[in-house]
């Protein structure tokens, strides 16, 4: 092993969409874990939407990232040294260890991982993060019942293409909407969704909800929101009463105002959006998944079982290298992945 390490650190804040010189790559000593902590070794990063709210210095449910401060993000990796009873080297394991090549931890939020039982980098994808962001956010706020249409924004995304899956176990309709005609074909094909529908090819949100109530002839009763923008002004007319809508993200305003859209439009939105929440009667929860962890054993019992039985399938998007990071983060904030978002740090000797 080499005494040498990479991090990625965040170099400034952006101003609208992350550019490349927001990050900085840098070498520094490995350190030496004390009394108390382990040294781990990076296997697989994962990248979320939910980091481009930690760039700005701006009040959130988790504290900002500071400039020239490490880019902060869940990895699986491996024990190489331990201080902890609990911990042994070899081991594989998963927690928040950040954009870098190796971590000291205190192994606290750490989870040991069998890859016998899943791939590793599962861990950061459909039985990890996103997964139980899906799992809790439809069962627990979507409150789903056979029969009823469920849409599903970003639908084959990480956490998107799971949300869906589960709807058709759970006997719904599911709709997708998603970012060109490719990943509609794999929704419907692959995923086995009802339909599809590209939002790329929509010209605004009008064209957008006449295409999806095309494909929702009784209405939507359950509208996972992981997007906002244009998706969601077109869904939110089509609720039925007493429709659901788990509030998961918002990727199409994280980098600040939709370009297509003017100044002026979002606050001619807000009283027609009241309007349609009050006649409906409609249901809205926001939820962070950090605050849900409790529902673990219940989301790993079900959710590995689809997996076993292939009711259940996942796409990954691999970036090569440590230093591919940020563009491959860049991208992944204009849909550019397919499926989960991973970047390889360092070859997965389970593999």
């Amino acid at each position: 092993m080499t005494d040498t390490m990479q991090r990625v650190v965040l170099a400034a804040r952006p101003q609208g969409e992350p550019k490349p010189t927001d990050f900085r790559l840098e070498s520094c000593p490995i350190p030496t874990p004390g009394k108390g902590e382990m040294l781990v070794k990076t296997i697989w990063l994962s990248l979320d939407p939910y980091m481009r709210g930690r760039m700005d210095d701006s009040k959130s449910y988790a504290n900002p990232v500071q400039i020239g401060e490490r880019m902060e993000g869940g990895a699986v990796g491996e024990v190489v040294v331990s201080n902890l009873p609990d911990f042994s080297p070899g081991d594989y394991v998963t927690g928040q260890f950040g954009w870098q090549s190796h971590a000291i931890s205190d192994g606290v939020m750490v989870r040991k991982l069998d890859p016998k039982a899943a791939p590793l980098s599962t861990a950061l994808g459909v039985l990890g993060m996103p997964g139980i962001t899906a799992y809790v956010g439809l069962n627990d706020f979507g409150r789903p019942k056979a029969g009823e249409t469920l849409v599903v924004a970003a639908a084959t995304g990480a956490v998107g293409s799971l949300v869906g899956q589960l709807g058709k176990a759970y006997e719904l309709r599911v709709v997708g909407v998603a970012g060109g005609p490719e990943k509609c074909k794999y929704a419907v094909d692959e995923l086995g969704f009802d339909a599809c529908i590209d939002h790329r090819a929509a010209a605004d949100a009008s064209t957008l909800r006449k295409q999806i109530a095309s494909a929702c002839p009784k209405g939507v009763d359950i509208y996972f929101e992981n997007v906002g923008g244009k998706t969601m002004e077109a869904v939110i007319p089509l609720m039925n009463v007493h429709g659901r809508i788990p509030i998961c993200g918002m990727i199409a305003w994280y980098n600040g105002p939709e370009k297509n859209v003017s100044d002026s439009h979002a606050p001619m939105m807000v009283p027609k959006l009241w309007r349609t929440i009050l006649v409906n009667r409609l249901s809205l929860r926001g939820f962070i998944i950090f605050d849900h962890f409790d529902r673990y054993p219940d989301f790993t019992k079900e959710v590995a079982g689809h997996i076993a039985s292939g009711k259940v399938k996942y796409k990954e998007t691999i970036a090569e290298g440590l230093e591919s990071a940020p563009q491959a983060f860049i991208e992944l904030l204009k849909g550019g992945n397919f499926g989960k978002q991973l970047v390889s740090v360092s070859p997965d000797p389970t593999r």
